[in-house]
């Protein structure tokens, strides 16, 4: 007795075949790929509901017809018992036999239909005459879960989402993404590329977290989204690297620096080079980072310290650093509010020495 569906060719078994297009959540419906429009005209297209799913309407708008799956209701038999999944693969095994040409085309729900696909394959290992191929109509590209991000981020903001994510403004949230940014620097410093995927996640958070709630401000003027964070940062590289985008030559990497920086002093025009250090950031790094600007831009730089030859290595430096710590602390005195107030001295001198030269 042969499989159900299948028929008798020259003496051959001609199993039935189910084509299950399959597609990315993330991309519009009808962006499907050259296979994917061929798999939908290899037979009749059915859908769980052709009306409602937009997978469904525009395969419809580009005129092929897609029709509702029936699923009988069994009287008795093993039908009876059988789960919604199960009757609605037997159901479409029956389709494909009675087919012209012995294949039809299922859609498959971008968000999945695992229940069904598991039902379908279950039916063909116990059964035999049947062929079940999946074609990827759609595929996600690269960086395509940051949109799965952004909607966790809105559906935590959302109402009836989290009411601590709710209370949240950018002020509460300043504390986390220093934390974070942090906790993302140690990761790295301790060669952990886990815990560093792990800590940019974080980071990441706190980028979603700030956009989302730029996104909520009621001025139109003043509002923002995740989408202008994302387009400004894409205009700066594509700025900011002439050598790629615009044919620039350049003889290496430090011809590569230093045209960054005159872009970047052309784009921050009227601008002090204190500006664009940190205030937040620990007095150390800030110092190294306002020394740095200023000599880049020509500014003066305090008068180095006569470093011994121990003190020339990083090790050195850390523990000369330390010694300092400890001695100032011994004599009670804040090393962080002292190097804070230097750093704000310094700063004002910058600014002096900028006014002057314009």
């Amino acid at each position: 007795m042969l499989a159900l569906g299948s028929v008798k060719a020259g003496g051959a078994i001609v199993t039935d075949q189910i084509v299950l297009v399959r597609t990315s959540p993330r991309l519009p419906a009808g962006l499907l790929s050259a296979d994917g429009w061929a798999a939908l005209r290899r037979g009749p297209v059915y859908a769980c509901d052709p009306d409602g799913e937009e997978l469904a309407l525009a395969v419809r708008a580009a005129g092929i017809e897609v029709t509702r799956l029936a699923v009988p209701k069994a009287a008795g038999g093993p039908l009876l018992a059988a789960s919604p999944a199960t009757s609605a693969a037997r159901a479409l095994r029956t389709i494909a036999a009675t087919a012209g040409g012995g294949e039809v085309v299922w859609l498959l729900r971008p968000e999945g239909d695992a229940a069904f696909s598991s039902a379908l394959a279950d039916l063909a290992a116990r059964e035999g005459g049947i062929t079940i191929e999946v074609v990827v109509a759609s595929w996600d590209p690269p960086g395509a879960r940051l949109l799965d991000a952004v909607a966790v981020m809105d559906r935590l903001r959302a109402p009836g989402g989290c009411p601590w994510d709710a209370d949240q403004t950018h002020a509460s949230l300043a504390p986390y993404l220093i934390e974070e940014a942090h906790e993302a620097a140690d990761a790295l410093a301790a060669d952990d590329l886990d815990a560093l995927r792990e800590e940019l996640g974080d980071v990441l958070l706190q980028v979603l977290f700030h956009s989302r709630l730029a996104e909520e401000i009621e001025d139109e003027d003043e509002r923002w989204s995740v989408d202008d964070v994302a387009g400004e940062l894409v205009d700066k590289l594509v700025r900011r690297h002439p050598h790629v985008f615009s044919g620039l030559e350049v003889s290496g990497a430090a011809e590569v620096h230093a045209n960054w920086e005159q872009l970047k002093r052309a784009e921050k025009v009227g601008r002090s080079v204190v500006d664009g250090v940190p205030v937040s950031a620990p007095s150390l790094a800030r110092a190294g980072s306002l020394v740095a600007r200023a000599a880049r831009a020509g500014l003066p730089t305090p008068e180095p310290a006569v470093l011994s030859e121990e003190v020339r290595t990083a090790e050195g430096l850390g523990s000369h650093l330390l010694a300092l710590v400890t001695a100032a602390t011994q004599a009670g005195l804040d090393s962080e509010g002292a190097l804070r107030a230097a750093i704000l001295g310094y700063a004002e001198q910058v600014r002096a020495a900028e006014q002057r030269s314009a």
